[in-house]
């Protein structure tokens, strides 16, 4: 064993990589870990270190992240931080699976009974049964420690029990409290660890940290699970689409739009929905497009502003679902009030259009003014009067129901083919 502890030591790089990470558990987060432990193992490192900070998250994913954890070759230290965060929920099991943790003043780690994926409780069944293969996980991962850590970790999914950094480590559960990751690294020199059935002593006092960041598709994705931004993208790629529907012939509208849609959907699926609330906010856009070609004078969109702002409360608000996921009021009225801006602006341009006078064709000629160029004057009995006038440039046949001198000036009311039908303006000016 002291052979095995030697040959390790001599291998190391003398350098510890860094990840740091914030936000709910998601597939992108442990692709980041792995691509994190294999970078660290690849350069022999001596240890890999992961500032977290989550409100907790799927289980199959976090149960992805423990194995991953526990088939690495390089000892995991996993440390909560900073001050004021917390590893709650499936970070607390995270946080445990880890060889080493640490926590930095004013953290918090626990609270990981489960919930259904759209945040409700279980029932009574499906909750004993989940909360036994937990229990069971977290008595291996912290048998380690001693029976006062396993007892309290168990009560953490049992109990939705949490506690602050110095209770945590009265219990055993975790190895340090920190205020950097440089203090918890030179705490945690000479630590023995086991990683793989073999003893490690951990040699991290004073020693070198790599930074290793998320890539920018994985930072892109893990930005996606955000209650915010998906209400967002949904409001603007609906606005979007409905744009393409209305205006039908481009591309570039329809295109972005469905893009976003599908950014919402991927950020809808890595966070516990109300499916009311969806349905709610499907509801508020169809009435929204109904106001677009239905002469409501508004009342659509207002039934559709109301209805988006309550799918909107509604969405990640179901009673268990975790503080992380909530919209709060003034997001949802933000979001609401920016997409009601928006349809009430399209819906006055277009009543608007509708009332103004038409610029092309011969419609257009209506209300315009011109001198007579030809006295429009009676052929025979009959009581028109027809001569030549100059509309916007152009010469004009013209008739009258009165005599019109040369030069004076007259006003278009109507036209039919190619005739004008004019009278003497009251109030003459220049065309």
């Amino acid at each position: 064993m002291l052979l095995s502890i030697s040959r390790l030591a001599q291998a190391q790089s003398g350098e510890v990589l860094v990840l740091e990470i914030s936000g709910p558990v998601t597939p992108t987060m442990a692709s980041y870990f792995e691509r994190g432990i294999r970078e660290a193992e690849a350069q022999d490192m001596n240890a890999i270190l992961i500032q977290l900070s989550t409100p907790g998250g799927q289980i199959d994913i976090m149960m992805d992240i423990v194995q991953i954890i526990s088939k690495a070759d390089v000892p995991v230290i996993v440390y909560v931080a900073p001050e004021g965060e917390m590893a709650a929920s499936a970070g607390s099991v995270i946080t445990l699976a880890a060889h080493a943790a640490g926590m930095a003043p004013g953290t918090i780690i626990g609270a990981a009974s489960p919930i259904n994926s759209d945040g409700s409780d279980l029932s009574e069944t499906a909750f004993r049964k989940e909360t036994e293969a937990l229990g069971a996980t977290m008595r291996g991962l912290v048998q380690r420690r001693g029976e006062a850590a396993s007892n309290l970790a168990v009560r953490m999914i049992t109990e939705a029990v949490a506690v602050n950094e110095r209770e945590a480590l009265a219990a055993g559960l975790i190895d340090a409290i920190a205020t950097d990751t440089t203090d918890l690294l030179n705490q945690l020199d000479g630590l023995t660890v086991v990683i793989n059935d073999q003893e490690t002593i951990l040699q991290t006092t004073n020693i070198s940290q790599r930074t290793f960041d998320m890539n920018l598709l994985e930072a892109f994705l893990h930005a996606l699970a955000n209650p915010i931004i998906i209400g967002i993208l949904m409001a603007i790629g609906v606005q979007a689409v409905i744009a393409e529907v209305s205006n039908p012939g481009g591309w570039v509208a329809g295109l972005i739009g469905v893009l976003l849609i599908g950014m919402a959907l991927y950020g809808l699926g890595q966070l516990p929905v109300n499916w009311l609330g969806f349905g709610l906010i499907m509801i508020a856009f169809v009435l929204f497009i109904a106001e677009l070609f239905t002469p409501s004078h508004g009342g659509l969109s207002v039934a559709g502003a109301l209805c988006l702002f309550g799918g909107l409360l509604v969405l990640f608000n179901s009673p268990s679902s975790p503080e992380f996921v909530r919209i709060s009021i003034p997001a949802a009225v933000a979001i609401t009030g920016g997409t009601a801006a928006v349809f009430i602006f399209v819906i006055t341009q277009g009543l608007r259009a509708q009332q103004l006078q038409p610029v092309t064709g011969m419609e257009s000629m209506v209300g315009k003014t011109g001198p007579v160029r030809q006295s429009l004057a009676t052929s025979g009995n009959d009581a028109v009067y027809k001569g030549r006038v100059l509309v916007n440039g152009e010469l004009w046949q013209a008739q009258a129901t009165e005599a019109i001198s040369f030069d004076e000036e007259v006003i278009v009311e109507r036209v039919e083919g190619f005739t004008l039908y004019v009278k003497k303006a009251a109030n003459p000016q220049t065309n």
